[in-house]
């Protein structure tokens, strides 16, 4: 049977394919009221680094919106986890009430899982801590098409406790939610037109709106953020889940500064260019590719440091938050028997090594090939 691209496919069936199960098997959904009183809790970070959380809605005013010309310009939030002085506070919210409705009823989970349920996810950056003195590397997370930034949390709160700041973002209507300044909660009118346009369009627009980002926050007059003095602007890298990924690769390919990629489980719409990276390393890690011929036709093409990493048992959403929120609300898919624990595990060990390796400069054994560790991960070759 041929099957659309996972990218694109898992993507729009989103989380009730993760949780529930995809194609016509299903797990047996909980009942109403099942998770009402259920605490989601994502895994606490590993590294020695308390982390801090700040938002910022950044407005590109050289530029129309994609999607929604009338709009004006384009918009954006950003989440910044950055490593913090330890102490305590309040942890910063996992989304607000009204997106988790929206990316509920988007995936007819509304009646499964409470939206008040799925936004009290408790996280562990504390909103607004003060810093920590240093200079950091910094790493541009994008998500999936039509989920929002807040599934790739636990790989942020990772990341900055290992001592990197981490911008999340969120690309305005191209989730099934997101909370933007005035009380507006923009849909994902992308949804409905990327299918005619092409999702390499997806891709492209994003690998525009990451520059600004970097632009905004490497400012060295008017930075958008409070803290940019933490960022070390000769250290960037990028990863994204699904298209978020594939828009790592369209970014490298228009900004120098980005240094290093991650795409995890990404269906490359926008090739590779022919000419490569300029060297420049990049790691695609996901579930059985064997299907996807984006990845076949540009990994000759990718001319730098380079790994093609297979997942056993895992599934689309596998490097998000999902499978962890999943097993704590009883819900699993059959056909992707990784656990929750062992897929942030996985998630989590190789993405930072890969950063250690090429922003920090640290030999990292765990990519030279297999690990007893991890044996549920392959090495492509």
């Amino acid at each position: 049977m041929n099957r659309p691209p996972r990218g694109v496919a898992a993507a729009l069936l989103g989380l009730s394919l993760a949780l529930l199960g995809s194609g016509t098997t299903h797990a047996a959904p909980a009942p109403p009221g099942a998770s009402e009183h259920v605490r989601l809790e994502l895994p606490r970070p590993t590294g020695p680094l308390s982390v801090g959380r700040d938002t910022l809605h950044l407005v590109d005013t050289g530029r129309t919106d994609p999607w929604v010309a009338e709009a004006g310009a384009r918009e954006l939030m950003v989440s910044l986890y950055y490593p913090a002085r330890a102490g305590h506070g309040r942890t910063a919210p996992y989304m607000t009430t009204e997106e988790a409705r929206a990316f509920l009823e988007s995936r007819d989970l509304a009646e499964v899982v409470p939206a008040r349920t799925l936004a009290g996810t408790r996280t562990h950056a504390r909103a607004g801590a003060p810093p920590v003195r240093g200079k950091f590397p910094l790493v541009v997370l994008s998500p999936g098409f039509s989920v929002g930034r807040a599934t790739l949390t636990l790989l942020a709160e990772e990341l900055a406790s290992r001592g990197y700041v981490v911008a999340a973002v969120d690309h305005a209507y191209e989730s099934a939610g997101t909370a933007f300044p005035g009380g507006r909660l923009l849909g994902c009118v992308a949804c409905e037109k990327a299918p005619e346009r092409g999702y390499a369009a997806v891709a492209r627009g994003r690998a525009q709106d990451v520059p600004f980002v970097l632009d905004r926050l490497t400012d060295t007059r008017r930075p958008a953020w409070r803290h940019a003095g933490l960022i070390d602007r000769t250290r960037i890298g990028m990863a994204g889940h699904s298209i978020g990924g594939a828009s790592a690769a369209s970014t490298m390919a228009g900004d120098q500064r980005v240094r290093a990629g991650v795409d995890l489980d990404g269906t490359l719409f926008d090739p590779v260019p022919a000419g490569g990276l300029d060297g420049r390393p990049f790691m695609l890690v996901g579930a059985d590719r064997e299907d996807d011929a984006s990845w076949v036709r540009d990994w000759p093409r990718l001319d730098g440091w380079k790994r093609w990493l297979t997942v056993a048992g895992s599934g689309h959403f596998t490097f998000t938050d999902v499978p962890v929120l999943g097993d704590q609300l009883g819900l699993l898919s059959p056909q992707e028997p990784q656990s929750g624990e062992r897929s942030q595990q996985i998630t989590r060990a190789y993405a930072a090594a890969f950063f250690d390796l090429h922003l920090k400069g640290i030999a990292q054994p765990l990519l030279d090939g297999p690990s007893p560790r991890h044996p549920e991960v392959a090495f492509h070759e």
